[in-house]
């Protein structure tokens, strides 16, 4: 009988990718693959190590295997990601019921990191971060209609909050036709929707060309049959150019969706951030955006609270989102994370000030995003099928405008219950906490 392995996979997509590649080595090796670490022999914790929150997620997914394991339902526990690679030390130190502590370059080696677990021996592998496998066989964790594609591992922005760069190393692009045959193979096995990620999306190529390659591995992707939708998430400011948005406007498979994440729009804080830009500057580059790539749909992040943040710098903050009008950004806490630059800058926030700040920030978005979806009323988008809600008796899905896990959700009702992964065109009637909802539009209805 073959022993069963269960996976718990936190964190970003990026870190869902690496989680795939593994699962595919240890289902090739002859490990069953249960869906419930809790229930398995071995349970692998992938975790994320981004932010204190973050943190606090992988520990207590950790804990509750301990605990399963205490009680005779899991025979031994591996560690891996972010948190395992940031914080080597503290895991054997602290979790010392943990089997196995790797590194994100060990992940190559999963499977002999398991077999012993198994054999009851204690491993701390740590390889070079350049060991990372950026290739091979996935065992996909999304629906099979819709996958992530991660172009390049690494970062080097060195922005002054984010341990990112300490963590998964320099940037590295992935060649553009392993990437494309990794994207060709996705779409002979069903998959419909692609979505690319790396930490800097639109950087990509500049490490291998000295030249920004997106541009161009996109289109590539758009000739591949099968794929529909074609997004990219985590595009930085500096490095969206005129031929990317001219691709995006020109590609019919590309949806016309930008991630941008901006963090802030005052100058001054940009620059303590050590990132580009400031309020004229941020405001000229969406402006140029919506020109260019006519009905996009805009998503950024932004960070309240970091050190330093004035009231006035907070208050041009708010003014920034109320006058831009994103159709989608979350705002986050600021996170003083140990080993950065800015967790060792003057006038650091209270933790309820910074949440104070965030939630304010949310609040003025949650109200424009009531009012866009209100507008929608009366017109017809093409939704992605996901599934059926039997508390709301709704079928709900996704429109071009809405990433996974991210963003929200289009419900509709339909005289017939549409597949999973089925494209419908829903008119919109309604609007549901925020989110657009209507009807489907049956063939041969005139819309």
């Amino acid at each position: 009988m073959a022993y069963t392995v269960g996976l718990v996979n936190l964190g970003c997509p990026k870190n869902q990718v690496d989680a795939e590649r593994m699962l595919a080595v240890l289902q090739a090796k002859g490990y069953e693959l249960k869906q419930d670490a809790g229930e398995a022999d071995v349970a692998i914790v992938n975790t994320c190590g981004f932010i204190d929150a973050a943190k606090e997620e992988s520990i207590a997914a950790i804990l509750g295997l301990v605990r399963k394991k205490a009680a005779g339902r899991v025979r031994a526990i591996v560690v891996t990601g972010c948190l395992a690679e940031r914080y080597r030390e503290q895991v054997r130190r602290e979790l010392p019921e943990v089997d196995a502590v790797a590194g994100i370059g060990a992940n190559g080696n999963i499977a002999q990191i398991v077999g012993q677990a198994l054999s009851g021996e204690k491993t701390e592998l740590f390889p070079e971060k350049t060991s990372l496998p950026l290739c091979g066989e996935r065992r996909l964790l999304t629906p099979d209609y819709t996958a992530y594609l991660k172009i390049a591992e690494g970062c080097d922005n060195r922005c002054s909050y984010c341990a990112i760069p300490a963590i998964r190393g320099r940037y590295r692009s992935r060649p553009m036709d392993e990437i494309t045959e990794e994207a060709r193979s996705l779409a002979e096995g069903g998959v419909k929707e692609l979505i690319l990620v790396a930490q800097d999306t639109s950087r990509y190529g500049i490490d291998r060309s000295g030249r920004l390659m997106l541009p161009e591995l996109l289109r590539r992707l758009c000739r591949i049959d099968g794929l529909e939708w074609i997004r990219f998430l985590y595009a930085y400011p500096d490095t969206i150019t005129e031929e990317l948005l001219q691709t995006m406007a020109s590609e019919e498979k590309i949806v016309k969706y930008l991630d941008l994440p901006l963090q802030h729009c005052s100058g001054r804080v940009l620059q303590a951030m050590r990132r580009a830009g400031n309020r004229a500057s941020l405001t000229a580059l969406i402006r140029k955006i919506r020109n260019t790539v006519p009905g996009v749909t805009l998503r950024t992040t932004l960070i309240a609270g970091f050190p330093g943040e004035t009231e006035q710098d907070f208050e041009e903050l708010c003014e920034f989102v109320r006058e831009i009008r994103f159709e989608r950004l979350g705002c986050f806490a600021y996170s003083q994370e140990e080993g950065t630059a800015a967790a060792e800058l003057p006038g650091q926030l209270e933790e309820e000030e910074k949440r104070r700040r965030a939630e304010l920030v949310m609040e003025i978005q949650m109200g424009i995003m009531q009012e866009q979806s209100e507008a929608l009323v009366g017109k017809t988008l093409r939704v992605l099928t996901e599934g059926f809600d039997r508390g709301e008796s709704l079928c709900y899905g996704r429109s071009a405008a809405d990433a996974p896990d991210v963003d929200g959700r289009v419900w509709f009702s339909a005289a017939r219950r549409p597949a999973p992964g089925e494209f419908i065109p829903v008119e919109i009637t309604d609007c549901i906490d925020g989110d657009p909802a209507g009807r489907a539009v049956e063939k041969g209805e005139s819309s």
